[in-house]
């Protein structure tokens, strides 16, 4: 006796469920956390301008000691400083300019050090290595948002941002791919998903110019 022909569709629908609810849970497993966080700061960055934020200024001062000048004694342009020097800065102000480009002068070394959330800066007095630093701090917000933008984050949050997109990506086709199979039980899945499609595009076309 024959199997009925139904069975072989029924067995590979039944596989392809099980595979993407596999996927679909792994990728929001994944992704739920940093989800999260990217809707939150897409909230606070739309609405930067009403979150206030009061700069914190912080300056700290040091000197280089003697036998590190003549390190500084020959001028370059946009070079980075001595590791010796670097050191000795880091702990004199407590940031550290190592790998940094700095803008060279016949005064000083001028090394820029962006950050999420707020900005420093390190100088250093070519003739009487004196080390001058400001830290400016915007706070929290300011700092989520700055991750949110991938703003001076660095190369591991650059690639994290890389890999979470991919883990949405993935999250999204798999629930398409899921819609799609439920569809013929939920009469109502498509007129949603449209309507979600086409809310965007009729905002962006009559509201945006």
């Amino acid at each position: 006796m024959s199997a009925p022909k139904g069975k072989p569709r029924r067995k590979w629908k039944t596989w392809w469920l099980k595979q993407l609810h596999t996927w679909h849970w792994v990728s929001a497993a994944v992704s739920l956390v940093a989800m999260l966080l990217f809707s939150v700061t897409g909230i606070t960055l739309n609405h930067a301008a009403s979150i206030g934020a009061t700069p914190v200024v912080t300056e700290k001062s040091g000197t280089l000691p003697a036998p590190l000048l003549k390190q500084l004694a020959k001028p370059s342009v946009d070079t980075i400083l001595p590791p010796a020097v670097a050191a000795a800065v880091a702990r004199s102000v407590d940031l550290d300019p190592a790998g940094k480009p700095g803008e060279w002068s016949d005064a000083d070394v001028y090394v820029a050090l962006p950050r999420p959330g707020g900005d420093a800066w390190v100088s250093i007095d070519r003739g009487s290595g004196k080390i001058t630093a400001e830290v400016t701090d915007r706070g929290w917000v300011s700092y989520l948002n700055d991750l949110h933008k991938g703003r001076n984050s660095g190369t591991a949050w650059f690639w994290f941002i890389d890999v979470f997109a991919g883990a949405c990506i993935l999250f999204t086709l798999t629930g398409l791919l899921l819609l799609q199979l439920h569809a013929h039980r939920r009469p109502s899945t498509w007129p949603i998903v449209a309507a979600g499609l086409a809310l965007p595009v009729v905002i962006a076309i009559v509201f945006i110019h």
